[in-house]
């Protein structure tokens, strides 16, 4: 008996993992099951259920009847109305690969296909020339007692078009892709975070990427000129004091009327408006303005509709009525600050995309947050992590204390190893990321972006704070961390706060997005008519049910057999098989919890915010890996290389099991959590954090000259300059690597007490005498020794404004 049920069991999961036709696969296990019910009687039971279960699927009928109806009901009555503000959200951009992964089956070719994005020559060479140039003509400490960037930074980022990257080459701008967007934003913050923001302003979220895509004709004649090269300055008023990560909640209004404008009567809008933390505010010339739009009049058309929604739209900065405040200080010195207005008359030619647009700002907004989400900041992070790698890796070298240098304490090595796999998955994700873009507008995979580049960038500067301690903290020209410790909270708040993104949005949007079937269920639930509904659920709700049914199969096997000779992508190569193998176990863990979590909880789920947050974790964790394992293969083979990639892999996949564990062991009914964690871990805790070994390898590997760090070095702007505070760093350090073996033979013989001597120029002259280091060796180790101590020392001024 027992044997004919585990075969039984076997042919189920069998025809589930390959889904044939709902007819075919009925038939293949009711033979079946009538097969091995000759085989041992015992079976009948079974055999009935079997039967019954074909029936009620395959009679049109009953099917409707006992099954779709009664689902499509309760579903209808459970699911809370959809806000056209969350349609909108829902239905803007596309997806990528990110929903493979959601599909709990992701599709190799098609990741295989993937190629990694490419600068064009032009791009290369402003990267080369206009990019580093400006990185030379910016001192960060300068920018600080300013508290602003030199004039000369500001008009050199004028005149050579760094305000105008997104803007077509037809109105004056670059053109540029998302990943030399990305490129030059991250070697821009490398040099300073205030450099950085300010040209991240005008090509993410803001007027330039809102009139390319949406804007009139004529508004694109009248505005990009000025913006690509630099004459206007935008900003874009979207947050305010009572609104802030829920941006659709803006209570600025703006009221369709008629008024006079240039001497004539027209129909426009008196907008009334209080935006707040607006960066480039101050010194903008132009505004964008989010606001509710209200036609009660029906002056735009249709007199039956007054709410219209969130409207966007374009008016100088010097318009009567506006007001730019006095400045915010965000601990960065980049220009924020305040815009009002009151009883501020525009004509509606000023809505961006003409009177056509009122009402659709929400879905641009969303659609168009991507650059900040998925370039700007994202950059900003790598950058911060890339440095870290460079800086308080050489640092860990230079820096000795019990007469070894810090970066060999284990302790320390536990930090500096994660910097280093947080910077090497920082730039396999902007790659991956900006690759994607160039596709669309995939809105989940930007929130992904956004949240967990910006989370690593706190994580790993914080990291290189402990690590360098107070020559981290004082301020002054030496200080190479400052900047971007300050700019951390900056970074995680701005575009959505982090933990809105991580909470509602990765999974919330993710889920609708990116399931084959939720979405368009869902529509079909709000049909007025229950029984065109009813036939237009039906289809879905049984595609649904095979795909649900298809991954609880996968899952089973996967999770039993460790994922072993399931797919992978054409060209795997000895490192990357089982990381993929991996990657489709919990990608069919992620389906089958994610569609338990929608069937059992329904629109409650969007309250239980523990339980979607860690979901988004763990589908943020298979792309992110994903990603590395991209970057992986396209980097030239190294032993370095593959330590980083390996380490950075285990801690990704490390983080979505946790992620994993911590949702079933949180879900109700408990029973159901229990019953989820047996069947997406069988076998336990498969996925271990890197161990001591990985740790003590790649703190080691962060102090030395390897592939990986000579490859992260490209991206940034390193000076060579002594007097600079990366500069002094990164000329100690090249110094120290010419003279290092000479300078532990003489530390480890003067520790000793082998020297007799108590200056450095005795200890020295004893150590040639005792040919532990040559004669020539003498002037480079005090020249070295000279440079070493000028390298820890910190800042110190007479007074302190």
């Amino acid at each position: 008996m027992l044997g004919s049920i585990l075969l039984f069991l076997v042919l189920v999961i069998v025809v589930l993992w390959y889904r044939p036709s709902l007819v075919a696969g009925s038939v293949i296990v009711g033979v079946g099951t009538l097969l091995l019910t000759e085989l041992h009687g015992g079976m009948w039971l079974v055999l009935l259920l079997v039967l019954g279960v074909i029936a009620v699927l395959n009679v049109e009928e009953w099917r409707r009847r006992y099954l779709v109806a009664p689902v499509y009901a309760m579903l209808r009555e459970a699911m809370p109305p959809m806000s056209s503000t969350e349609r909108e959200a829902l239905e803007a951009g596309t997806t990528w690969w990110e929903k493979d992964l959601f599909s709990g089956k992701p599709d190799w070719h098609r990741f295989a296909a993937i190629q990694p994005p490419k600068l064009s020559e032009k791009e290369q060479a402003f990267i080369d020339n206009e990019t580093n140039e400006l990185c030379s003509m910016i001192d960060e400490w300068d920018v600080h007692q300013r508290q602003d960037l030199s004039p000369e930074v500001w008009d050199f980022l004028r005149q050579k078009g760094f305000f105008g990257l997104i803007i077509p080459e037809s109105f004056g701008g670059r053109d540029f892709s998302p990943y030399a967007q990305s490129r030059i934003m991250s070697k821009l913050a490398s040099r300073s975070i205030t450099a950085a923001v300010t040209a991240m302003v005008p090509n993410s979220l803001g007027p330039g990427e809102l009139l390319v895509k949406y804007g009139t004709e004529e508004q694109k004649q009248h505005w990009l000129p000025g913006l690509a090269d630099g004459s206007e300055l935008p900003c874009f008023g979207l947050t305010g004091p009572e609104v802030g990560s829920d941006a659709g909640a803006i209570p600025d209004i703006g009221l369709v009327c008629k008024g006079e404008f240039e001497g004539e009567e027209v129909v426009g809008l008196r907008l009334n408006f209080h935006k707040r933390w607006i960066t480039l505010a101050p010194v903008a010339t132009v505004v964008g303005l989010a606001f509710q739009l209200r036609d009660p009049e029906g002056l735009l058309g249709d007199p039956e509709k007054v709410e219209y929604g969130i409207t966007c739209a374009l008016l100088p900065a010097d318009h009567p009525g506006v007001e730019i405040g006095r400045r915010h200080n965000p601990g960065a010195p980049f220009m924020n600050g305040p815009i009002m207005g009151d009883d501020v008359f525009i004509p509606v030619s000023w809505i961006i995309g003409g009177p056509e647009m009122a009402g659709k700002g929400w879905r641009m907004l969303i659609e168009c947050l991507g650059a900040g989400r998925g370039v700007s900041l994202p950059a900003l992070s790598t950058a911060s992590g890339e440095m870290c790698y460079l800086m308080v890796g050489a640092y860990a070298r230079i820096r000795r204390q019990f007469n070894m240098e810090v970066g060999k304490f284990e302790g320390v090595q536990e930090a500096t190893a994660e910097i280093a796999a947080g910077a090497y998955t920082l730039e396999a994700m902007r790659q991956m990321v900006t690759r994607g873009l160039e596709d669309g507008t995939p809105s989940v995979m930007t929130a992904m972006a956004k949240y967990h580049a910006t989370e690593m960038m706190r994580t790993l500067v914080n990291h290189g704070m402990d690590v360098v301690g107070g020559r981290g903290i004082q301020l002054g020209p030496r200080n190479f961390l400052g900047a971007a410790y300050h700019a951390v909270p900056v970074a995680i708040t701005v575009e959505g706060a982090n933990i809105l993104t991580r909470s509602l949005m990765i999974f919330g949007q993710g889920a609708m997005r990116c399931h084959p079937y939720l979405f368009d269920e869902m529509q079909t639930l709000e049909a007025e008519e229950t029984h065109q509904g009813e036939r237009e659920f039906e289809p879905l709700f049984m595609q649904h049910l095979g795909h649900i049914s298809s991954n609880l199969a996968r899952l089973v096997v996967l999770g039993i057999s460790g994922a072993y000779f399931s797919p992978v992508p054409s060209g795997a190569d000895d490192f990357s098989r089982r990381w993929y193998q991996r990657i489709n176990h919990l990608s069919a863990a992620l389906a089958t919890c994610a569609d338990v979590a929608l069937g059992i909880l329904g629109g409650d789920l969007k309250r239980r915010e523990l339980l979607s947050a860690r979901l988004g974790d763990v589908h943020s964790q298979l792309f992110i890996s994903s990603s590395i394992l991209k970057f992986h293969a396209t980097q030239p083979r190294s032993e370095e290389g593959d330590a980083h990639a390996a380490y950075a892999l285990q801690h990704s996949l490390h983080a979505a099991q946790e992620a994993l564990i911590a949702y079933c062991a949180n879900f109700q009914p408990r029973p159901l959590g229990l019953l989820m964690r047996a069947l997406c871990l069988p076998l336990g805790r498969v996925f271990r954090a890197p161990d001591d070994h990985q740790i003590r390898e790649l703190g080691a590997l962060v102090m030395e000259p390897n592939a990986v760090r000579a490859m992260l070095a490209q991206h940034v702007y390193v000076s060579q300059d002594p007097e600079d505070a990366v500069g002094r760093v990164e000329t100690t350090y090249q110094m120290l690597l010419q003279v290092d073996k000479p300078f532990q033979a003489l530390q480890r013989a003067w520790s000793k007490d082998e020297l007799g001597a108590e200056t450095l120029d005795e200890a020295l002259q004893a150590a040639v005498d005792k040919q532990i280091i040559r004669a020539e060796d003498v002037e480079p180790l005090r020249e070295y020794d000279a440079r070493r101590l000028d390298c820890v020392l910190t800042d110190h001024f007479e007074t302190l404004l």
